[in-house]
Parts: structure tokens; sequence; C-alpha cells
């Protein structure tokens, strides 16, 4: 997920449960990642707030991988700010090249 180093590097990341909450209510983010070790209820609250304002949201990787990309420790979930890195990030989760590859 060498996408979510550079959306972080870039300013264009919410993580945190609270933050990013408060992100999806002012629809200010165009995908949420959402830690497969992440507690149900959790997972469950945060994906019925992102379908019901129609953002995508993924369940990818575990606590410590997904922090580890964004260079953070123990953030379960991540939201993308940005659209483009949103899209690439789509591309990669759904088995699809990264772009800039053949």
């Amino acid at each position: 997920m060498d996408y979510c180093g550079l959306a972080t590097k870039a300013g264009k990341i919410v993580c945190g449960a609270d933050a990013v909450q408060e992100a999806i209510e002012k629809r200010k983010v165009y995908l949420v990642i959402i830690a497969e070790d992440m507690s149900s209820n959790s997972k469950e609250k945060f994906k019925k707030m992102a379908e019901k304002l129609s953002i995508q949201c993924y369940e990818y990787g575990n606590i410590e991988e997904n922090s580890k990309a964004i260079g953070n420790k123990n953030k379960a979930i991540i939201a993308i700010k940005d659209k483009n890195f949103s899209k690439a990030i789509c591309q990669i989760i759904n088995g699809g090249d990264t772009i800039g590859q053949n």
C-alpha cells in the first residue's frame, strides 16, 4: 500500500476512529480502509456510515500492516481525502496493477 504512505506525506489521510468518523460526517473522504482485525461492532458502524454517504469502504490488511503503511501505530481505520489517491488504492485492493506498471 505504497499509495497510503504517499497520501500521508501529502496530508491526504485521516486515521483513528474519531477523526475518521468526523471526516465521514463532513463528507471529506473518498475511501475508508478498515483493518480486518478491527472489532466487529466498529467495523459495522463504519461500513454503515460509509454506505449511507456512498463512500467506498474496504476491509483490508490488519492493524499492524495498515499502521505501518501510513507510518503510524495502532490505527485500525484509515480514510483517504483525495480522489486520485483513492482511485489508485482501490485499484490495488481490487487486484489491479499499480499505476505506472505494464
